[in-house]
């Protein structure tokens, strides 16, 4: 069965949401959005709330509390988000032996994998999870991890 989640969706860059990258290096400069970008606990600025962009004018939100809506996220805020998913749903069916495929943003991904191996705030920051390459975890009946690499072609 799939099942989908908000809490799996990529963290809210706030007032940078939809903007390019290079345009926001240029305007912020590239260490800043940097950042930004891969800090553990650092947001980059928030989104107006009555801007048309914030997630409590999408009615794929409408059934959430307002409260838990970002107007920003930084990766502490994101792993915050992430991780109830995490205890709640996804450990509960490792534990009954089922074979569990995560399908997320690079983000929440990093928020997994931090708790997962216990990477530190700051070297969360060296992280970086390709896009489409599949992240394998193997994790002892504790769920603590014991291997993981990409699966991949080479």
């Amino acid at each position: 069965p799939i099942e989908y989640s908000w809490r799996l969706n990529e963290r809210h860059y706030g007032a940078l949401q939809s903007l390019n990258k290079a345009e926001t290096a240029l305007k912020y400069g590239e260490q800043q959005v940097l950042k930004w970008r891969r800090s553990y606990n650092i947001s980059p600025p928030p989104l107006n709330k009555n801007d048309p962009q914030h997630p409590r004018f999408d009615k794929k939100y409408s059934h959430l509390n307002k409260k838990d809506l970002p107007n920003c996220e930084s990766l502490q805020d994101t792993e915050l988000r992430f991780m109830p998913l995490w205890n709640k749903k996804i450990k509960p069916n490792i534990h009954l032996n089922k074979k569990i495929l995560i399908v997320a943003h690079g983000n929440s991904l990093r928020a997994l994998v931090k708790n997962l191996d216990n990477i530190s705030n700051n070297d969360i920051l060296k992280l970086n999870i390709p896009t489409g390459i599949p992240l394998i975890h193997e994790l002892d009946k504790n769920l603590t991890s014991i291997k993981n690499y990409y699966l991949s072609n080479n």
